[in-house]
């Protein structure tokens, strides 16, 4: 099992497949996505040799995100290595659900377990003023769609101070009879994004008060299992969870790595820069990367310090998936 040095273990693998994306969300890409680099994307086969690897050190679950992964055409093979690798139990996809309702059935068949869709509003207009495209009734459908296939689903939307009250109501009346899992993530500083962050970031505490005094009751957190505090109710189809970066001790339940779409390994989102595992990945060799990760881990540090400003390398949360 792959432990660092404060006890931590990780389970959980994040792999980024493309940081391109094509919305223009305002806390991440408002001008849209610009090239920061001409190296090409990990392929199919490189991806594999990162997740047997990672399976080797005991990871158990795999993400495949993005940018926004559904615009890569081999998406449905990727998903497909993951689901084939010995070790690996589950597979989810991180997605703007931009292409979803056309995609979702190969998604299912090549071995999909759990879907995050980002829907940061379930008012249409405003829907599409945060993302520059007026495509949310597409994307529901979408998630009816995985859904009925049986596919685990949430929605992340990231918490906005401004509007939040009317945002929370619509979307506590949508999880009345629709069974996702709706995810709040409270707003996270990254280089690209501070005046932004200074006017809008709401504390994710102030939002799971008001659950609990409604009611919501605390569900235990799986090993492998993201960041997320997830409650439940006994009126409501869905779930809540909140993941709450600037919350005390939050790092002390971190369970996962990351690896960059061009093959460095970040050992927390906002690290000064990944480590270049690329050459190593190339040779096909998933124990001398094994080895590799396993040496490196020792430099994860106990916290990613977002109390104090920093935000590390992380320019936009497109580079390595959030």
């Amino acid at each position: 099992m792959l432990e660092d040095g404060h006890g931590r273990r990780f389970y959980y693998l994040r792999l980024s497949v493309t940081d391109v994306c094509n919305f223009r969300c305002d806390y991440c890409l408002p001008d849209g996505y610009r090239a920061s680099h001409n190296l090409p994307d990990l392929s199919v086969a490189e991806a594999s040799t990162v997740m047997r690897a990672f399976a080797q050190l005991g990871t158990r679950k795999v993400r495949l995100s993005g940018g926004e992964p559904s615009l890569r055409k081999d998406l449905p093979e990727l998903i497909l290595a993951a689901a084939k690798t010995p070790g690996i139990r589950r597979v989810a996809v991180t997605s703007n659900g931009y292409k979803l309702p056309g995609v979702i059935d190969a998604w299912q068949q090549n071995g999909l377990d759990q879907l995050n869709i980002s829907i940061d509003s379930l008012d249409a207009a405003e829907f599409a003023r945060i993302t520059g495209h007026d495509c949310l009734p597409k994307i529901l459908t979408g998630i009816d769609r995985a859904l009925e296939l049986g596919v685990q689903t949430k929605v992340n939307a990231v918490l906005l101070s401004d509007g939040a009250q009317p945002r929370l109501q619509q979307f506590l009346g949508w999880l009345k009879t629709t069974p996702v899992t709706l995810r709040f993530i409270e707003l996270m500083q990254t280089g690209d994004n501070r005046d932004y962050f200074a006017s809008n970031h709401l504390r994710g505490a102030d939002i799971e008060s008001q659950l609990i005094e409604n009611g919501w009751q605390l569900l235990p957190r799986p090993i492998d299992a993201g960041p997320a505090r997830e409650y439940v109710h006994p009126d409501y189809a869905g779930r809540i969870g909140l993941i709450t970066p600037y919350s005390k001790d939050f790092c002390n339940s971190c369970n996962r790595l990351r690896i960059s779409a061009q093959g460095k390994l970040h050992l927390c989102l906002f690290s000064d820069a990944g480590l270049d595992l690329r050459e190593t990945i190339r040779t096909s060799d998933a124990d001398a990367l094994a080895e590799k990760v396993r040496a490196l881990i020792g430099n994860k540090e106990v916290s990613h310090y977002l109390q104090q400003g920093n935000t590390g390398g992380t320019q936009n949360l497109s580079i390595i998936g959030g």
